[in-house]
């Protein structure tokens, strides 16, 4: 490619609306991470977890868009080097930016700039670390956290990524993948579930009573995924198409779909509607649809929502409470091995069966469809990358879990003392500063915890009798 068609500043391959399309499905992406799960996060975790919360999510963003750049794109994007990677390469130079996005394995190219596919890509990257961050809250190591995300994209999500979506083994198989819930939704579940494992439990009285901050700050982070989601299964026709049109419209219904099954469960089997309940009966209805956003028909996107609120509920609600693995072994903060590992992998299941001829042919893709138009060999196709992904995530997220223990010598679980101090000891901050720390310190006098300075003990507990009375309403209740 000559210097004069990368420095055009209108060359014959851009089209203008695509372009600008793909920038704002990346950006509605982006805001899923910063701040949607962020303030999710913050306001589903107790008042001294906040800032790590959010700072798990914060740091995972930002390290994952240097190692894209310097590597992480080329790895899962780039040019052949074996069935399940690309060849490593950095993508920081001008013309890596303004030339022609193509990707060489798979055999395509988009009619914007490399630039604008190496974003959306990032932000994809990204949310996929920061949903495993909800499995491992209220006890990770923040150090052990620090080294963990360039491990796993680099070993894990890549290689993920250039299977399904770079034109690897199982792109050329027929493996069908719309937006990640192989990809981005089973690897990140699988990971929470294995990583949990290793890491170890929060805290007893965590497990036993872990209540929410503030569920009104759940609810806006939950806003800005759902409405995020138009970008992250819209954008990935990377044109605006017809199918992407599809895929938006088909990820909202499956959504409602999803989170009122949920809904109706809680109803039931419990005798009241949850609000917490009703955003995780969103979220695996986005979860669900995201392997199938623009190959399915409407009638499809309802039955998959229907599915997606259902078998995961009992998977949280019954499994997660009973067996005995979760009880005492995989301490799952969030439930993302429920809401994603379970139904994403439900999820690609159901696309090999709706998806339609024409939906897999308005997405560009040769594939003939699903089972309901006569191609039952997608249904195993689907159960073999499931299988594949699964695998691979259990197996690396162990070797690298091992890795920062033994080799690093870096513990993967805080000490007793820093869980039960949370964000102070840990960040030295605490997330509702309605207080005068001066003036707090200055008549309290600070405290020594195990040799580290804390505020007065004053700062963090409830006025005199406030606590007896709480606990006295929560009884009349």
């Amino acid at each position: 490619m000559s210097n004069s068609s990368i420095s055009d500043p209108a060359p014959a391959w851009l089209d203008k609306g695509d372009n600008a399309w793909q920038m704002t499905a990346a950006s509605l992406v982006a805001l899923q991470s910063l701040p949607g799960l962020a303030v999710i996060y913050a306001g589903l975790v107790p008042q001294r977890w906040v800032i790590n919360s959010m700072m798990m999510v914060f740091y995972a963003f930002a390290m994952v868009l240097i190692c894209w750049v310097l590597w992480g794109y080329k790895v899962a994007f780039g040019e052949y080097m074996i069935p399940i990677a690309g060849i490593p390469n950095t993508v920081t130079r001008m013309s890596d930016e303004l030339q022609q996005s193509v990707l060489p394995s798979a055999n395509l190219t988009q009619n914007f700039p490399q630039a604008t596919m190496i974003y959306f890509q990032f932000v994809f990257a990204a949310i996929t670390l920061v949903l495993t961050a909800g499995g491992f809250l209220a006890r990770m190591n923040f150090r052990a956290w620090m080294l963990f995300v360039p491990l796993w994209l680099t070993f894990s999500y890549c290689i993920g990524a250039y299977s399904l979506w770079g034109g690897g083994w199982a792109f050329q198989m027929g493996v069908l993948d719309y937006s990640g819930g192989y990809v981005i939704h089973l690897s990140s579940g699988t990971a929470a579930f294995t990583g949990a494992y290793w890491i170890g439990p929060r805290l007893k009285k965590d497990r036993e009573r872990f209540i929410p901050n503030n569920l009104p700050l759940m609810m806006v982070g939950a806003g800005i995924l759902w409405i995020g989601w138009n970008g992250f299964n819209g954008g990935d026709p990377y044109a605006a198409s017809p199918d992407a049109g599809a895929a938006v419209l088909n990820t909202n219904i499956c959504t409602a779909a999803s989170m009122l099954t949920w809904t109706l469960l809680d109803t039931v089997v419990h005798g009241k509607p949850s609000i917490i309940g009703s955003v995780n009966g969103m979220i695996t209805g986005l979860v669900g649809i995201t392997p199938a956003a623009g190959f399915v028909a409407g009638w499809g996107a309802i039955i998959i929502g229907a599915c997606t609120g259902a078998i995961p509920w009992v998977s949280m609600n019954i499994a997660g409470k009973r067996w005995s693995l979760f009880r005492n072994y995989v301490d799952d903060t969030l439930g993302i091995t429920h809401t994603h590992m379970v139904a994403g992998a439900l999820g690609g299941f159901l696309t090999g069966l709706f998806a339609t001829a024409p939906g897999v042919a308005a997405f560009a893709d040769t594939n003939p469809g699903g089972a309901i138009d006569g191609n039952g060999r997608q249904v195993w196709l689907q159960i073999v990358g499931a299988l594949f992904i699964w695998g691979w995530n259990v197996v690396w997220t162990s070797l690298i879990m091992l890795f920062i223990k033994y080799v690093c010598r870096i513990p993967l679980r805080m000490s007793e003392e820093d869980m039960l101090i949370g964000d102070d000891a840990i960040h030295g901050e605490t997330a509702y500063c309605f207080f005068d720390n001066e003036l707090s310190d200055t008549v309290s006098g600070p405290q020594v915890i195990e040799g580290k300075h804390v505020r007065s003990t004053a700062d963090f507990d409830p006025p005199p009798n406030q606590g007896s009375k709480i606990e006295s309403h929560r009884k009349e209740l």
